[in-house]
């Protein structure tokens, strides 16, 4: 049975969808089966991952209104090795469509139960916002995987992550829990930077994911080429350490 992982972070633009994209192909090159579920209405980690998300016959839109399964749904990402349930616009109105269908938050677990394909890992990549996509990927999975800059914003939304978290856990899914934290788009130059790592690392343990992503620019480069950066560029900084991140990751979960 694969094991669920939302990626997910209340703050936007802290590396979510990188996060997402470079970890499915990294632990893809690892070895391990991999679907990466896109759950935000841009459609990031579609196109990051070299699908075009305007040629889309299906999506990720049609599972959780019961017009598609996930096997009818999915496409395997040319560059990356992984497959897809992929997201476009569409996956906006899907917000509206929810609120009357039954089980609502529960849409996603329910598609997940239906489907018996081979996945060591599943990946959700969720909107900045406690959305009810957002609630159905985190009602789907086993742990969170929470990317976060080291900035002092960063932990006053880490603090309400951790609470949502913790009433997802109460009242929806018992089995939901902070599998860790990555720090991202670090640059070890900044005092600043290096202070609220340490904070992290006083308070989480080892909650912290021991890699550390730094600020690079082959990272950013990657999805104009409709590749994870850890294709793109393997020598790269960025590239190694998501590479590192993921045999970290495939060890934590032989712990859980």
């Amino acid at each position: 049975m694969a094991r669920i992982f939302c990626v997910a972070n209340q703050k936007g633009g802290v590396g979510k969808t990188t996060t997402c994209v470079n970890l499915a192909a990294a632990l893809k090159l690892a070895g391990q089966r991999t679907l990466l579920v896109d759950l935000d209405p841009q459609g990031n980690a579609t196109m990051g991952s070299g699908i075009d998300k305007r040629a889309l016959q299906k999506s990720v839109y049609h599972v959780l209104v019961g017009l598609a399964t996930i096997d009818e749904a999915r496409v395997a990402s040319p560059t990356g090795g992984y497959d897809v349930l992929p997201a476009n616009r569409d996956l906006a109105g899907a917000e509206v469509e929810l609120v009357d269908l039954e089980r609502r938050e529960n849409r996603l677990r329910d598609a997940f139960k239906q489907f018996d394909a081979d996945y060591d890992f599943v990946l959700v990549d969720c909107p900045p916002s406690l959305s009810m996509l957002t609630l159905n990927g985190l009602c789907a999975a086993d742990g969170v995987v929470i990317p976060m800059q080291c900035e002092y914003y960063a932990l006053e939304g880490l603090s309400d992550l951790v609470n949502t978290i913790k009433k997802v856990h109460a009242n929806l899914n018992r089995d939901l829990k902070v599998i860790g934290l990555l720090r991202v788009m670090f640059d070890p130059r900044m005092t600043l930077q290096q202070q609220v790592s340490a904070q992290l690392e006083s308070h989480f343990g080892d909650k912290v994911f021991r890699a550390i992503v730094p600020r690079n620019v082959r990272l950013a480069e990657a999805p104009s080429h409709g590749m994870p950066g850890v294709v793109f560029d393997k020598a790269a900084k960025g590239a190694l350490a998501y590479l590192a991140f993921a045999k970290e990751m495939i060890e934590r979960v032989k712990t859980l």
